[in-house]
């Protein structure tokens, strides 16, 4: 019943607007149209901004454990002899081209 309720104001709600619209001149409905897409486009961004905000943060902090992860592999399998590195894949033969 209270769904009823609320969707019969938003539609009564909705139908005012749109007669006061069709009474304004031609600018001041382009001004009100201006205003609504400004307003709709700024609530839309902040409400995905919100929906996007913990997978963002849980993908930012997996990219960072992940690039640590490699960070921490790549120095470990590097050999440092004097001030030279030299990795385990450098000592291996190659073949003459």
């Amino acid at each position: 019943m209270y769904v009823d309720k609320l969707l019969s104001v938003f539609v009564a709600a909705v139908c005012v607007v749109m007669l006061i619209r069709m009474a304004l001149s031609e600018t001041r409905r382009q001004q009100l149209d201006r205003i609504f897409n400004q307003t709709w486009f700024a609530v839309r961004r902040r409400a995905l901004a919100v929906w996007h905000w913990r997978r963002h943060r849980q993908s930012k902090a997996q990219a960072k454990q992940v690039a640590q992860e490699v960070i921490n592999r790549v120095r470990h399998r590097v050999d440092k002899d004097g001030n030279v590195y030299t990795p385990e894949a450098f000592k291996e033969p190659r073949k003459p081209h």
